[in-house]
């Protein structure tokens, strides 16, 4: 493997994207990014960790404007713009943090429209990671959680919140399987094979490289 190969997984809320792309970081020794982001953020803007985990792939909505973000700062306080919404802001420094993680060297990164930040980068294998409603359904409840009586209510809701914080920042459809190079489904093939695909996909791509 080359030193810069960068693989974004876009994914579906209950299709074990988080997982799989964990064991494919791990199987190539590279980094994951995802909850990483979030801490990464909070260093670099000085604001809270609550308020970088509320606005965290969430689009920008009138109730989220930068003025509210007062009570959440500490430390330094960073200079932002006070004419965007803390969800856009927040936007603004992760797509940074993004590129910063890609321009080091190859690494694993999980959702937050990376696929679109990195669109331009050559070295850039973007996926996306579906997979049937019952599965899905299953292993919300499973995995974390989420009561049986509000699953479909729930797994709606989560679609519509990626769907409109795709949309809104990329003014692509979420899901869109031509934005992608690779798309599996993983409840198809499972957890670690979906991952194996990834790996072979990953060696190709870096032999046509």
């Amino acid at each position: 493997m080359s030193n810069k190969t960068v693989i974004t997984i876009g994914r579906e809320y209950g299709s074990g994207g988080r997982d799989i792309g964990r064991i494919v970081a791990e199987r190539l020794q590279i980094p994951y990014l995802d909850r990483e982001i979030i801490s990464q953020a909070v260093k670099e803007s000085g604001l809270s960790e609550e308020i970088i985990r509320q606005a965290d792939e969430k689009a920008s909505n009138p109730f989220s404007l930068s003025s509210l973000a007062g009570s959440y700062f500490f430390g330094s306080q960073p200079t932002f713009n006070n004419n965007l919404s803390i969800n856009d802001q927040i936007f603004i420094l992760e797509s940074d943090i993004i590129k910063k993680a890609a321009e080091k060297g190859p690494c694993v990164i999980i959702g937050r429209c990376a696929n679109y930040i990195l669109r331009e980068y050559s070295y850039c294998m973007s996926v996306f990671i579906h997979a049937d409603m019952e599965h899905r359904m299953n292993r919300a409840i499973l995995e974390y959680g989420v009561s049986p009586k509000k699953i479909e209510e729930f797994l709606a809701k989560q679609d519509k919140h990626r769907a409109h914080y795709h949309s809104y920042y990329t003014d692509e459809k979420w899901g869109d399987f031509s934005h992608y190079d690779l798309v599996i489904k993983s409840s198809k093939f499972g957890i670690e094979a979906t991952a194996d695909l990834i790996l072979s996909a990953v060696e190709i791509f870096e032999r046509q490289k």
